[in-house]
């Protein structure tokens, strides 16, 4: 998967440098202000008034130091907004991948944008009919989106409706296009509707399922009525990726 952090080095000299000028001038802009009065190279001209001499020697108004007060405030809170977007890019391409190893896509070229091209929405198709092969293949994952919906939903490629998806399946991308869910009265049976097992993949497409009616207690099925492994991937919390950024987990 592609590595948000390795931005890191870059953004955490320039968060640095940010704050080497920033927290001391937000404690006193005086201080940071009479430093680099020190490296000044031109002096003072003969004849200059009292203002131009405290100019010169970095020594700062009520409204010079309330104004660099203020800049360096921002300043920080820029700094602070460059981290969290590496770590958002970081949490959402985490999240992507998770859901898409866990509905069974394995790692590949595709990982490296997990978001576009590990894990999307159906393009073709809802899922839904009966399947005409013979020996229809199994379908082993599948998620029930309740109250809490899976925040990586939000960012997967076509994604599903976020706030009308119930249950998702999981096909990969060469039997993306043979997945049938039939809705029954005692269970949903959903099969992958080819006579010989599906190749392994680094892409996986997810179904939207509507139901007719709640699940209740309804089994969900697939070939030979067998039950499917329920999974419940997400992006991880904020707190756990800044955690793994400090563990290096």
């Amino acid at each position: 998967m592609r590595n948000y952090w390795s931005l890191l080095p870059a953004v955490l000299v320039i968060v640095v440098l940010i704050l080497a000028y920033a927290v001391p001038t937000i404690i006193n802009p005086q201080w940071t202000s009479s430093i680099m009065a020190l490296f000044r190279t031109t002096g003072v001209p003969a004849g200059a008034s009292p203002e131009e001499v405290r100019r010169a020697a970095g020594i700062l108004g009520p409204q010079q130091r309330k104004s660099r007060r203020m800049l360096a405030i921002a300043m920080v809170v820029g700094a602070l907004g460059l981290v969290g977007f590496n770590v958002s890019l970081n949490r959402e391409a985490n999240g992507c991948y998770q859901a898409a190893r866990a509905f069974g896509a394995i790692d590949g070229r595709s990982a490296e944008d997990p978001c576009i091209n590990m894990i999307y929405g159906a393009f073709f198709g809802d899922g839904s009919g009966k399947p005409d092969e013979e020996n229809p293949q199994p379908v082993l994952y599948y998620q029930v989106v309740k109250d809490k919906k899976p925040k990586y939903l939000k960012w997967v490629q076509n994604a599903p409706k976020y706030d009308e998806t119930q249950l998702l399946f999981g096909a990969v991308g060469k039997c993306s296009l043979d997945l049938k869910v039939e809705q029954l009265e005692d269970k949903i049976r959903a099969t992958i509707d080819v006579d010989m097992p599906c190749p392994e993949d680094d892409d996986v497409a997810l179904f939207p399922i509507k139901l007719k009616k709640p699940l209740g207690d309804r089994k969900i099925v697939t070939v030979d009525d067998k039950p499917i492994t329920e999974i419940n991937p997400d992006m991880d919390s904020w707190f756990t990726v800044v955690k793994k950024l400090a563990t290096g987990g």
